[in-house]
């Protein structure tokens, strides 16, 4: 590996130490090798600190563990840490509960130009599935074929095409997909100057779209989106969200609708503030 990898890739997690470690074992599976990991921690307990210093030494790839006080759901603020500890100057951004595909970092990779940010996809998993991968069905992949999900009770859907398609098929699926290019926290890539540039993620903002507003306020500042949804795959492990509350979607949104109709390129909340 060169002295600084080609990207940095952030990872955000919160007392999930069962998804964690088949997340991080889907990065030592990657084809692409140039890069490190920030596990960006939103104040998870000695659990998860115990699994990272245990995995430092299993996997090949270097881990950073960033990590705040828990005061409740504020991801935007240990992402905005995550951002500033990266070495890369291109940033990929997924969450603990996705595990790559082996081509995930390399289709990243791939598509990263000047001007643009990337935009990927997921698949989401029921629970029963989630928990029945091991570490073997990563390291062969087999968790990401459509053929053992069904297997394991998958049904039929258009969506398995997330899977499936490969080559044209998954470029020209970009194209036609009806689903914009936004900054998704599960999927996205970006240069971190640009993100920086903006002020990084909105602080004031907790669960409900927060991840979209960093990318609108990027394409305010004329970097544009990639679709890369058929591309650029995680499977996504079911859990519960207790987090999850009306307040603070309806706040995001107020946020979001003021970014929009100003066309905002940065806010005072994200990575430096004001005292």
């Amino acid at each position: 590996m060169s002295q600084e990898p080609l990207l940095s890739v952030i990872l955000s997690t919160y007392n999930a130490e069962a998804w964690l470690e088949k997340v991080l074992w889907g990065f030592e599976y990657q084809e692409f090798k140039d890069f490190e990991l920030i596990v960006a921690d939103d104040g998870s307990g000695p659990a998860t600190k115990a699994l990272l210093d245990k995995l430092k030494q299993e996997v090949s790839y270097p881990i950073v563990h960033v990590w705040q006080e828990d005061e409740g759901f504020q991801k935007s603020k240990i992402l905005n840490k995550a951002v500033l500890a990266a070495s890369a100057d291109y940033l990929v951004m997924t969450d603990g509960d996705c595990i790559p595909r082996k081509d995930f970092l390399s289709v990243h990779a791939k598509h990263k130009e000047p001007g643009y940010f990337l935009s990927g996809g997921y698949f989401m998993l029921p629970m029963n599935i989630s928990k029945a991968i091991t570490k073997k069905d990563i390291q062969s992949g087999s968790c990401f074929e459509v053929s053992w999900l069904k297997a394991r009770g998958l049904k039929s859907s258009f969506k398995n095409n997330k899977l499936s398609a490969r080559g044209f098929w998954a470029t020209a699926l970009n194209v036609l997909t009806p689903t914009k290019a936004s900054w998704n926290g599960h999927n996205a890539s970006g240069f971190k100057a640009d993100i920086v540039k903006v002020n990084g993620f909105d602080q004031r903002m907790q669960y409900g779209g927060q991840d979209r507003e960093l990318g609108e306020r990027l394409i305010h500042s004329e970097i544009k989106s990639k679709q890369l949804r058929y591309s650029a795959i995680v499977v996504h492990l079911d859990h519960k969200r207790g987090y999850k509350n009306q307040a603070s979607i309806d706040k995001n949104r107020a946020i979001r609708n003021q970014v929009k109709a100003k066309k905002l390129k940065f806010t005072p909340f994200g990575i430096k503030q004001k005292v």
